[in-house]
């Protein structure tokens, strides 16, 4: 049976990163891999790796047609052209732990989504904190934020199962939005507590910058709002157990700033997980 898993990966001045990106993926111990490469800055990223010493006939290199036409418009370029029956994203800072497709693949012969744990990490691959770690647990749109409170789009699906395409309108949270999309006909996912993916929080996702914090929360509010019209079809106490984490979540934003400067540092998952604490629907 076809195993192979399609990963897409974004590329936009991604040369200080993408050889340890891609030999991520050269380190799988699954390997049965496609790697869609998508410039989104003209750059030939096959000459640049090759000149790293990495060519791989299982690395294939597309374009997004443009310059900085952004990171959904390039997953959607690559997602329009793989035939594989899997599909994973890896963000061309971000690197997989060797047993990550191994694992994703394992479950999706009883899921159609399997999401991991991560190891959040900064630039320089420093650990910050685990976001999703745990035990194993099967969850749905409704419980999936609660245990997997950030970074929605470091995901393995079955295209058969399930399918979408990324937003181009939305600057921010398009990952928890193409995973909505995604639990319409895959109502369950597996959620692996084991960190297998390695999520690099950029200096600026860490500092509450005006044009960061105004995108998501304009895109939180945009979600929450589909949410609450049936946009996505989802069964209704489904809409609204993600709804109800979006609302906290706007909550939190709206205090960050001022948490940040009582506390310098301040990871927003650590101040948005005792606020899910409290309301009673965060899990351990």
């Amino acid at each position: 049976m076809d195993q192979t898993v399609a990963i897409i990966t974004p590329a936009w001045n991604a040369q200080a990163t993408i050889v340890t990106t891609v030999a991520s993926a050269l380190a799988q111990t699954h390997a049965e891999w496609e790697l869609w490469l998508i410039a989104d800055d003209g750059f030939d990223y096959e000459r640049f790796l090759a000149q790293a010493g990495i060519a791989d006939p299982r690395i294939r290199f597309l374009s997004s047609g443009g310059n900085g036409r952004g990171a959904s418009n390039a997953r959607n370029v690559a997602l329009e052209r793989i035939t594989a029956p899997y599909a994973a994203i890896l963000d061309a800072d971000d690197r997989l732990k060797p047993r990550k497709l191994e694992k994703a693949v394992a479950a999706l012969a009883e899921h159609g989504i399997v999401s991991t744990a991560l190891d959040v990490m900064t630039e320089d691959f420093a650990h910050l904190r685990h976001v999703g770690d745990g035990p194993d647990r099967v969850l749905s749109a409704g419980t999936h934020k609660w245990v997997s409170l950030s970074m929605d789009s470091m995901i393995v699906w079955d295209r058969r199962r399930a399918d979408g395409r990324y937003d181009p309108t939305m600057s921010n949270m398009t990952d928890l939005e193409f995973l909505l999309q995604l639990y319409r006909t895959a109502p369950t996912s597996m959620h692996l507590g084991t960190p297998l993916h390695d999520y690099i929080k950029r200096s600026s996702s860490m500092s509450n910058g005006k044009n960061v914090a105004t995108g998501m929360i304009a895109s939180k509010t945009e979600i929450l709002r589909r949410l609450e019209t049936g946009h996505y079809g989802l069964p209704a106490e489904e809409a609204e157990g993600c709804a109800a984490f979006l609302r906290i979540s706007l909550q939190a934003e709206a205090r960050y700033e001022a948490a940040l400067a009582a506390h310098p540092g301040l990871l927003f998952e650590d101040h948005l997980q005792p606020m899910l604490a409290a309301a009673g629907r965060g899990l351990p």
